[in-house]
């Protein structure tokens, strides 16, 4: 069909109008600040650690089904997809915010630790004076970009830096060292004498809580979305042990976890944090 004097609705200031291509009908909506089209579901993907779950819980519970798909992977590839526009929104590491063309968050809930957050270590049979390599997390964006930060001006080391493949856990051994994030990190516990948490290393330079992932958008997105959305992350906060029970075998205290180690609201600290840490980066 060709397209002409196709009719135009202003209402509230949105404009709709109905485009058909190849037999496709479509609407879309435009407004000063956002343009979106309803034919597909809004693709959000997330962090598949077990620290999400409490985040995830409202949309596992059917909050969205028609309107939102949910992807699950591990924080690198999820960047990827967010960078390559394969989503359009994610609960990404924020290392990814640089390399964004444009970003939001929008979100007031997010992965973050004031302190100790048991699954971002540095592990080492060595003290960290005698580590000659670490080998670096490849799930990981955020953590790798701080275990630098914390080298160069916490810990005041030089030590190489190797990105470890799938299964290099098993070669940290002798003066070689691993950044191991997320559920793994529990595991690797048990196997090396020395473990440098990150986000006490962190708390400790600057005195400030640590943001490794918030909900990042690369598009803007209808406010009245992202009020749901928001008001969905908070559904498991509230039934912290509903999550658990979903999460059996966990291996560690998923309630400690969940309630001390991880924190999950994005507030004026650690926004302050985050934009700390986005400037150390670029240094």
């Amino acid at each position: 069909m060709d397209f002409k004097k196709q009719p135009v609705l202003h209402l509230h200031f949105i404009c709709c109008f109905v485009l058909i291509t190849g037999g496709c009908v479509k609407a879309v909506f435009l407004h000063p600040t956002f343009q979106y089209i309803l034919d597909r579901k809004i693709k959000a993907g997330a962090v598949s650690y077990l620290n999400t779950k409490p985040l995830l819980y409202g949309f596992q519970q059917g909050a969205f089904d028609k309107e939102l798909e949910l992807i699950e992977t591990y924080p690198s590839r999820l960047a990827n997809m967010l960078i390559r526009d394969e989503i359009d929104l994610g609960l990404v590491p924020v290392a990814v915010i640089p390399i964004l063309k444009e970003h939001h968050i929008v979100s007031d809930y997010g992965i973050t630790c004031d302190g100790a957050v048991d699954s971002v270590c540095l592990f080492s049979n060595v003290p960290l004076e005698n580590i000659d390599t670490i080998l670096l997390d490849y799930q990981s964006r955020t953590s790798v970009a701080l275990l630098k930060i914390l080298l160069k001006e916490h810990w005041k080391i030089a030590p190489q830096l190797a990105e470890g493949k799938e299964g290099y856990e098993n070669e940290i051994a002798g003066t070689t060292a691993g950044l191991v994030i997320g559920d793994r990190a529990f595991v690797q516990k048990e196997k090396n004498k020395y473990s440098y948490d990150l986000g006490t290393a962190w708390k400790q330079m600057t005195g400030l809580p640590f943001v490794f992932a918030t909900w990042i958008s690369n598009k803007v997105l209808p406010a009245d979305f992202i009020e749901r959305f928001n008001a969905a992350n908070a559904v498991g906060l509230s039934q912290i042990d509903a999550v658990i029970a979903q999460n059996p075998g966990a291996g560690f205290d998923l309630k400690k976890y969940y309630t001390q180690s991880i924190s999950y609201t994005m507030d004026e600290e650690k926004r302050k944090a985050l934009k700390l840490f986005l400037s150390k980066m670029e240094n």
